[in-house]
């Protein structure tokens, strides 16, 4: 074995173990990452139901229908997160429900979702996702 053998294999060693915080640390941020997405989605649902916040671009261009099953889905979906429970399948159906969102939406303005204001959905598609696949971590109501 050549010695830029032996270096490449110890840098990469040592780069693979560097870490900023430590790996304990993995399954409670889960957890926060969950809560915190499931908090900002139910942000969403209250401002569509309830007008809270005030001024959600473009809400007065949905339709009635669309407005309050849009609103449901993200309120009722996002505190079933915040609270972990159900995690699993209920982030499955959400991250559906971006996807759909997104080319419903955002795509047939352009392909690109900084253009079109498509990345919160594509974000939180690919946050569900993973949550659905990981599950909803050590602070959770159900437990994995």
């Amino acid at each position: 074995m050549s010695s830029t053998t032996t270096n490449s294999n110890s840098f990469a060693r040592s780069a693979a173990s560097f870490t900023i915080l430590p790996r304990s640390l993995a399954p409670a941020l889960q957890s926060v990452l969950r809560i915190v997405t499931g908090l900002l989605f139910m942000e969403h649902g209250t401002g569509k139901l309830i007008g809270f916040p005030h001024g959600l671009p473009f809400i007065d261009q949905m339709p009635a229908g669309l407005l309050y099953f849009t609103g449901t889905m993200e309120l009722v979906g996002g505190a079933l997160i915040v609270l972990g429970l159900f995690t699993r399948p209920v982030a499955f159906v959400l991250a559906g429900f971006m996807a759909a969102a997104y080319f419903m939406a955002h795509f047939p303005m352009s392909f690109f979702p900084a253009i079109n204001m498509g990345e919160p959905a594509v974000l939180y598609c690919f946050v569900f996702l993973y949550l659905a696949a990981a599950g909803a971590g050590p602070w959770a109501i159900d437990k994995d």
